[in-house]
């Protein structure tokens, strides 16, 4: 089965009001030229999952974002991720902010199709009086212990990026943390996957992602730029602190988003980046 697909039709597949789990971590191996296509897109009123990162930030900038569930929203090198701050700190998203444990816990039950899971993550902390509406289960064994209910997070749709994979829809993630990618897609109605490069059937042997977890494949080189996408290339932290930087004020967001978002096509994004790298590469 031939999975192969392109941005537009990607878009074409989402609707505004969905629920979309973003994969990797951090800045790191994150589906940007999606993100991107997204941001670009009408879509709006979504809830973002993930383990942020610009991912969340970007969204939430160019306000496609109702609610964002997340462990932690951060670029890596930089902690905070300056555009989801300034959005959470305006009160202009709703959040529910989870401990990374129990967001795991709530990816794997909504994959497993249970209604949720127990943990004793959240005991104790302010996780539980940040989220009201989180319960708690005894068990009903003799220890009789007291237990979050951590509820499945089911997915619309999944987004995520891998170094390589086959039109059948076979993910290879070479770098050195699948993160819970497979989770996201377990989670999700519908799972794209963005790869840095498509390679034949038959030689992807023991896939990280199975082609039973995808629906749709997206080649796209350079796909999860900024971020790092390890062994192929590492986080572009020079454009990160231009990211980074449009946080400052308005007038610095619209000069970045019509250079960087706007842009059009992943291809033309990548132009305007070499472009850049050559101009820096001249100055220097």
């Amino acid at each position: 089965m031939d999975k192969r697909t392109t941005h537009d039709e990607v878009i074409a597949e989402l609707s505004s009001g969905m629920t979309i789990g973003i994969g990797g971590w951090g800045s790191r191996r994150k589906p940007m030229s999606l993100v991107r296509a997204i941001a670009q897109s009408s879509l709006d009123d979504l809830t973002i999952v993930s383990f942020g990162g610009p991912d969340v930030g970007l969204l939430c900038a160019t306000g496609k974002v109702k609610k964002v569930v997340y462990g932690f929203v951060s670029l890596d090198s930089i902690p905070l991720e300056p555009h989801f701050r300034a959005a959470r700190q305006s009160g202009s998203i709703e959040i529910m902010e989870l401990d990374e444990g129990m967001m795991q816990w709530g990816l794997y039950a909504a994959s497993i199709r249970v209604p949720f899971l127990p943990t004793r993550a959240g005991l104790g902390s302010d996780v539980m009086t940040m989220n009201p509406e989180l319960k708690t289960v005894r068990s009903p064994y003799d220890d009789g212990e007291e237990l979050v209910a951590m509820p499945a997070i089911k997915l619309d749709a999944a987004l995520i990026h891998m170094n390589r994979a086959d039109e059948a829809g076979n993910g290879r993630c070479m770098g050195p943390d699948l993160y819970f990618d497979d989770l996201f897609c377990g989670a999700a109605a519908k799972r794209f996957m963005s790869c840095e490069e498509l390679v034949d059937e038959g030689e992807i042997i023991e896939p990280d992602i199975s082609r039973l977890l995808t629906d749709y494949v997206i080649e796209a080189q350079l796909g999860a730029h900024f971020t790092e996408c390890p062994p192929d290339y590492p986080r572009d932290e020079a454009f990160q602190k231009r990211y980074a930087a449009s946080a400052k004020n308005p007038e610095a967001w619209a000069a970045f988003r019509e250079r960087y978002v706007d842009v059009g096509s992943h291809e033309e994004y990548l132009a305007v980046v070499a472009e850049d790298a050559q101009d820096a590469e001249a100055q220097s």
